[in-house]
């Protein structure tokens, strides 16, 4: 092909336009050629369109062959293909089908004394290929003939392994006929291992060869019907190919045609590496200001099992690339800063509370400096050797914007990491299949199952967020990750605002990482915010029609399978978007001083072991850091909170023999030194950004004091248990009291009004009933969880508990107001059935509540949510 040639593109594919004598001259060149690159030959018809072409899974596999060292010469096969390249160009181009051109290079083979092989069909095919060029072709080469099974292709072992068994034979030809897209992708993956000279990808020459299938007359073929021919004589491997596939190819050679092809054209000039650091050799991370290969983004959130192994699987690939290693720690609360703080060349941003996977990039992405590219990495991989520079040769072979690794799973399997651009079509597709059916139509699934699509590189729309090779230019130029999504989504919405700036992003199976799966963290409650960050995902880029169709069949995928009782809980919260903000988001305390708090945290505990870490760690990184001032007043306990308590750096523990909760508010009064304050039950989860959200509020002078929205968890709760909250939770009373969070908070001229503590029992109802209306104020921000008790009995006990504590404060009563409310929840049969149950439930504590101390039943704290 001489440099002269010219090249257009039809249906996103590029195609040389050359004569027939024009194209055997060439083969015949290279096939005798001592050096220079191997020629791959391809016949462009709608098939190869259908597979290689605009918007194909296989689009722009074949450039990334170039990159190997590969010179690909693309001939027009098929009528409609000539006839938009006379359109285009205004002349008359052949057409060169493989079987058209097959017996002359076999000819021309014979002629100049060069061996030729077959690579794929039958074994009887071959057999019968064999005694005929025995008979017609006496004087031919024939290197070998190879007839793998599609196991043996799926291989890499294997397929690596066939390609060398060519190279041994001596093979300057080798006609392969393995099918599309397959035998173009084996040739771009194997072909200059094969040590052929020219590799014709040619489909099914090697059954015409052998007259096992009939060519149609040239007549047929001049009219260009010649696929009905082909169709008629084998219609059950033929039908989906013409009838199915073809119609939308053909559309995409009329649409996606240009004179001049610009398919290989980069948005990005190639990178020039960075000089090796003098560590490099020593397995070190480079941590000045000089320029690296790489610079590594690692977000941690109590990942100490796995950290480690990350780390050391790292430094290996220091001896090739110069590696600058930046970690952002989410607030983590087991050994992971212990693990980093062990390797000095390690650069650490402490990003002052769980920011979220979002987040915490854009944190290290601060830290990362002069680069090449970024890599983006969870703290639950490791990676093979080599496969980072595998991943930064293939940015700069493609002019990629990011390039993705395969990942293998625990069990050392592919794990499906690729996937297509949501939308309705194919979220419907999972919703009624789920994994089933793995070789349904891609459009069916959002998932990439196919175990061909993890063998070739390729251009892919996104891929699962856990490693992923960022040039460093398109990291500045997309911007910033969505903090939004707290935690998934965050990757399709990066990898979407990738393509729509124009860069494109490629998949690497030779690159290899291995994920431990789950190393982050997984849970109910996260499955429903993925649900939920779909719909969110959808919103963002969609019309509201769109978005609204998009959710409708995100409901129906967990209605399908709410018999479960996780996918029905999800369903709740998908239904209902009020819920949406008690998912997991990203909380942390305003930037300020590290050792100036903006306020303090009051907590007393009476025997709360199982639950005072689970408190404490949401708050254990802005502890540490000083920004917010944490007190733990153990009050009679006789188990292990106050260990677990002063096991959290910057935590304050205090202890006392006196069982009471007013005392140790006012212990702890004494202790804190800053304003605001914030008084919560040990058994209460609050993030540092609602207790920010709250202190922010009283900042109002005329506010005094204050508390967060809360959200009942009633998981694990029997149905009675479930109808009175539900009640509960409707009442407008619960929106404008600070009692019920289990938090609540003063300014210092609010803790000047109340003073110190009276001995009782209901200090929250205590506190509301000390401020008017316009004084106090319920907060809108994300909800504190309280964990309602699991068993009707333990609810009795809690609400003679709460009488009692009512009757004692000398609060007037209520009763009257109640049933108004009450009254006033009720739309219809369930919420008419939760207001009986909660009128039941609240008489029966009632009556409890007047018994005899001697006779009464003791109250004592709900222990079955804990």
């Amino acid at each position: 092909m001489t440099a002269e040639t010219t090249r257009i593109v039809l249906g996103g594919c590029e195609v040389d336009l050359v004569e027939r004598a024009e194209a055997l001259a060439e083969i015949d060149l290279r096939a005798g050629a001592a050096d220079g690159p191997p020629l791959a030959v391809v016949s462009v018809n709608l098939d190869h369109v259908h597979h290689f072409g605009s918007g194909a899974r296989w689009h722009g596999a074949l450039d990334a062959g170039s990159s190997t060292g590969l010179r690909w010469l693309n001939l027009i096969d098929g009528a409609p293909l000539a006839s938009q390249a006379a359109r285009i160009t205004g002349a008359s181009w052949p057409r060169l089908a493989g079987s058209d051109l097959a017996g002359a290079i076999l000819d021309q083979a014979e002629h100049s004394g060069v061996s030729v092989g077959f690579l794929g069909g039958a074994t009887e095919t071959h057999n019968l290929l064999r005694a005929k060029l025995i008979a017609e072709r006496p004087a031919l080469l024939v290197s070998g003939y190879w007839d793998p099974s599609r196991a043996d292709l799926e291989d890499l072992g294997r397929s690596d392994g066939l390609a060398r068994d060519v190279a041994a034979a001596s093979t300057d030809i080798l006609i392969v006929g393995l099918g599309k897209p397959r035998q173009e992708l084996w040739i771009a993956e194997n072909g200059i291992t094969s040590g052929a000279r020219v590799l014709l990808a040619f489909g099914a020459v090697v059954d015409f060869l052998a007259d096992r299938v009939e060519r149609s007359p040239e007549w047929i073929a001049g009219a260009g019907f010649e696929w009905a021919w082909r169709l008629s004589r084998e219609p059950r491997r033929l039908a989906h190919r013409y009838l199915v596939d073809g119609p939308p190819a053909y559309l995409s050679v009329r649409r996606n045609s240009a004179p001049a092809s610009a398919a290989s054209a980069s948005l990005l000039e190639p990178h020039c590496l960075a000089p090796q650091p003098d560590v490099a050799s020593n397995e070190r991370f480079v941590t000045d200001d000089r320029r690296v290969d790489v610079a590594v983004a690692i977000v941690t959130y109590n990942s100490a099992e796995h950290l480690g192994d990350l780390l050391t699987s790292l430094r290996a690939e220091c001896h090739d690339l110069s590696i600058r290693v930046v970690i952002a720690d989410n607030g983590s609360t087991d050994s992971t800063l212990q693990i980093i703080g062990e390797q000095p060349d390690l650069l650490t941003v402490e990003t002052g509370g769980n920011v979220g996977y979002a987040q915490g990039i854009n944190c290290a992405m601060t830290r990362v400096g002069e680069c090449t590219a970024v890599l983006v990495l969870n703290p639950d991989l490791t990676i093979d050797r080599g496969a980072v520079r595998t991943m930064l040769d293939r940015l700069a072979a493609t002019g990629a914007g990011v390039v993705v690794p395969r990942i293998m799973d625990a069990e050392g399997s592919v794990y499906p990491s690729l996937r297509r651009e949501p939308t309705i079509v194919n979220a419907l597709g999972d919703a009624l299949f789920g994994s089933r059916f793995k070789n349904r139509p891609d459009f069916s699934s959002e998932i990439d199952v196919d175990a061909e699509s993890y063998r070739h590189p390729h251009l892919i729309d996104w891929a699962t967020g856990a490693a992923l090779l960022i040039d460093r230019r398109v990291a500045g130029a997309v911007g910033a990750w969505d903090s939004r999504f707290f935690l998934y989504s965050e990757e399709t919405d990066f990898f979407r605002r990738v393509r729509v700036k124009g860069f494109s992003i490629w998949f690497e199976p030779s690159a290899v990482v291995h994920h431990a799966q789950g190393g982050s963290g997984t849970s109910n409650e996260l499955a429903t915010l993925m649900a939920v960050n779909r719909v969110r995902y959808v919103r963002k880029h969609h019309g509201s029609w769109y978005a609204a169709a998009f959710r409708a069949v995100v409901i129906f995928h967990e209605a399908v399978r709410s018999w479960k009782p996780d996918h029905r809980a999800r369903l709740r919260v998908v239904l209902h978007q009020r819920f949406w903000i008690a998912l997991p988001q990203g909380s942390r305390l305003p930037a300020g001083t590290p050792g100036s708090p903006i306020g303090s945290v009051v907590i007393p505990a009476h025997n709360e072991a199982g639950v005072i870490g689970r408190t404490l760690r949401p708050l254990a990184s802005a502890a540490r850091s000083g920004r917010l001032e944490v007190i733990v007043i153990c009050n009679g306990c006789s188990d292990d909170t106050a260990a677990i308590a002063a096991d959290f750096d910057g935590v304050r523990v205090l202890e006392t023999s006196v069982a009471s909760k007013s005392a140790a508010l006012n212990l702890g009064d004494e202790a804190a030194t800053a304003w605001p304050r914030l008084y919560l039950d040990a058994d209460i989860d609050i993030t540092p950004g609602t207790i920010a959200a709250v202190f922010a509020e009283l900042d109002d002078v005329t506010l005094l004091a204050a508390r967060p929205r809360f959200l009942y968890d009633t998981s694990g709760a029997s149905p009675l248990v479930r109808a009175y909250y539900r009640a509960r939770s409707r009442m407008p009373a619960m929106a404008a009291s600070l009692w019920g969070a289990g938090a609540y908070a003063v300014d210092r001229s609010g803790h000047d009004r109340i003073g110190v503590f009276p001995p009782l029992i209901a200090d929250d109802l205590f506190m509301d009933t000390s401020f008017s209306a316009h004084e106090k104020s319920v907060v809108s921000s994300q909800p504190v969880k309280v964990r309602t008790p699991r068993s009707v009995g333990t609810l009795v006990l809690v609400l003679t508990r709460q009488r009692r504590g009512n009757s004692e404060s000398g609060a007037d009563s209520t009763t009257a107001l109640t049933v108004l409310n009450l009254l006033a929840t009720i739309r219809g049969p369930i919420s008419f059935f939760d207001a009986i149950t909660y009128a039941a439930l609240t008489t029966v504590g009632r009556r409890s509540a007047r018994k005899p101390a001697s006779t009464a039943a003791i109250w004592e704290r709900d222990e079955s949510s804990r």
